[in-house]
């Protein structure tokens, strides 16, 4: 186990190493950042001096030596237009956004879960058959779409819930949130469920194919013929065969929800980092926008690596082979 756990680690860190490279050249070669951060009537003298003020004045892979020695001491560079740090300025923004992501996994799981097991069991009931339909709807809505059509029927034509903003934060245990208050858990509710509508699908999609499956599997058959409940073999057998590749994709969905979360943050005015992404973006504040790609990518690589280890407690052979190889 442990050589496994060194294994994915080195490797880790080798894959935030070439992202940073590919992220770092990629963005600096986009756009010239001057032309937003002087005005048109500067003399060549001050633009000269704005360009050497903020270090574009040197080779690309200079500027990137510079800035992978400040990520190696938490500086991940300094906002063109804020002045501030940049790692600070999206830290701020990171909390309205991990609320959105957990509040949409969680939708996932335990709507998409329990519909994709009826599915399963029950194939070919009618409710099952509307069950997989919606999943397609799911599916082939635009998120953007289904962001104002929520909009318009909850908050607008209902008045039942909010439809913009963060609500207030409450702390708890420590940990300041807005999903420790009511009205903050009402102004989530609506991006949250925006942003979960295609995770819910593919969840469900997911169990009930793995739970079709595994039905016909020889421990199932082994199960009944103990006189096992169905209860007790759903819970006990299927369930837990049939969450390792669930696990995997929600794990890997969950990185793609912080990451992608942006237009959902921009429809309903969430203050998270994809709004700031989008601002930053229009401004070609380059530090800002390397700083969240590379924070993205430490989310994805750490992501991973904790659901190998989990694949690892969910099923010892991956464990034991990774530590024969």
């Amino acid at each position: 186990m442990t050589a496994f756990l060194i294994r994915r680690l080195m490797q880790s860190i080798v894959v935030v190493f070439i992202m940073s490279i590919v992220v770092f050249f990629g963005v600096n070669v986009v756009g010239d950042p001057i032309d937003m951060l002087i005005s048109p009537d500067a003399t060549q003298a001050e633009i000269e001096a704005t360009i050497r003020s903020f270090g574009l004045d040197r080779p690309v892979w200079e500027q990137y030596w510079h800035f992978l020695l400040g990520a190696l001491n938490g500086n991940l560079g300094k906002s063109f237009i804020f002045g501030t740090p940049a790692l600070p300025l999206i830290l701020q923004r990171m909390p309205a956004t991990m609320e959105l992501a957990i509040s949409a996994l969680v939708l996932a799981v335990f709507v998409g879960i329990p519909l994709g097991l009826y599915s399963g069991l029950k194939p070919n009931a009618i409710s099952s058959r509307t069950i997989m339909a919606g999943s397609i709807l799911g599916f082939s809505l635009p998120t953007f779409w289904v962001g104002l059509m929520l909009i318009m029927i909850f908050a607008v034509m209902l008045g039942w819930l909010p439809s913009t903003g963060r609500g207030p934060t409450a702390e708890f245990l420590g940990i300041r949130s807005s999903l420790f208050t009511l009205e903050g858990l009402q102004h989530v509710f609506l991006p949250a469920l925006n942003l979960a509508l295609l995770k819910i699908s593919l969840v469900i999609r997911l169990t009930r194919a793995g739970t079709r499956e595994a039905m016909h599997q020889d421990y199932i058959k082994f199960a009944r013929a103990k006189g096992l409940s169905p209860r007790r073999i759903i819970g006990l057998h299927l369930l837990k065969n049939i969450m390792i590749p669930v696990v995997t994709v929600l794990g890997l969905e969950f990185g793609s929800l912080i990451a992608f979360s942006v237009v959902t943050e921009s429809i309903f005015a969430w203050p998270g980092m994809g709004k700031l992404l989008i601002d930053s973006i229009q401004q070609l504040d380059r530090p800002v926008i390397v700083a969240y790609l590379i924070i993205i990518v430490l989310f994805f690589v750490l992501i991973n690596l904790l659901v190998d280890i989990l694949y690892s407690i969910l099923d010892p052979r991956v464990r034991l082979g990774g530590e024969q190889s």
